[in-house]
């Protein structure tokens, strides 16, 4: 009985000792100022302790690839899909205070998807992500605006404004992998997550979205480069399939999210 007790609270202590360490980091090398940057040394330590996170250390159990949601978003059938559509994606606050989150230095925060559920195409102005996936396999399409901005005006009913952009990632992610990062204007800043299975990822956004701040969370569709004619502005280099053109979009009505509830160990504050 001694013994089991020592081994639970051995066990807490350790993770509370991971999660605490990731944000000790964070304060120290985000300032409310903004400046200095943190320098690329700092940012790849916050990688590397993302690297170690576990789904236990933030208060989840890992689920099964092999759930009873179906064949992930490459088959099934017609009911399966609507059936796995209509479970919500949960949206879990790690950390939140008025010295922290609220001074607008980095929000933590936990999505967690059941399979074929998707996040559709946005961006992140401004701002820098870090997202560890936690358990399971994730497909990741992301995009990074063309510079100088290349725009093209509506060629007819049906059709908004559009925007160049080169596409930077378009992979399955399958845990345990590497942290990945985007950054205000590469590393692919307007991205989609599908849900190939049931999977979580723990995001780090610094700064976090503030409308007020010119942060504001813009959804995208994209076309195919063909759909639109470029007229004489010439490719950066490649082909017209790492291309697509962007139109903003409406928040998407079918995006089914809830707020969950942090289980893991409590983020003790200096």
């Amino acid at each position: 009985m001694v013994l089991s007790s020592f081994r639970r609270y051995f066990s807490m202590r350790h993770q509370s000792s991971n999660v605490q360490y990731l944000y000790d980091h964070c304060k120290t090398i985000f300032s409310p100022s903004g400046t200095p940057a943190p320098s690329s040394q700092a940012l790849q330590k916050l990688s590397s302790i993302l690297d170690t996170i576990q789904p236990a250390d933030v208060g989840l159990k890992e689920e099964t690839a092999d759930d009873d949601q179906g064949h992930g978003f490459f088959g099934a059938n017609q009911l399966n899909r609507v059936d796995r559509w209509a479970q919500p994606i949960t949206y879990v606050d790690i950390h939140e205070c008025d010295s922290f989150t609220h001074c607008q230095l980095v929000q933590m925060c936990i999505f967690c998807f059941p399979t074929s559920s998707v996040i559709p195409l946005h961006d992140h102005p401004g701002m820098t992500v870090f997202s560890k996936l936690l358990y399971g396999s994730l497909h990741v399409k992301a995009y990074d605006w063309v510079e100088p901005p290349c725009i093209m005006e509506s060629k007819g009913p049906g059709y908004a404004q559009v925007r160049l952009a080169k596409l930077a990632v378009d992979k399955v992610m399958n845990s345990p992998c590497e942290t990945s990062v985007l950054y205000p204007k590469h590393g692919g800043n307007l991205h989609c997550f599908t849900a190939v299975t049931r999977c979580a990822v723990l995001d780090i956004l610094t700064p976090p979205y503030r409308e007020d701040e010119g942060r504001k969370c813009t959804y995208y569709h994209d076309y195919p480069y063909s759909t639109f004619s470029a007229g004489n502005t010439p490719l950066c280099d490649g082909g017209e399939e790492e291309y697509a053109w962007l139109a903003e979009i409406e928040s998407p009505s079918d995006l089914y999210m809830r707020l969950g509830v942090y289980a893991g160990p409590a983020i003790l504050q200096p």
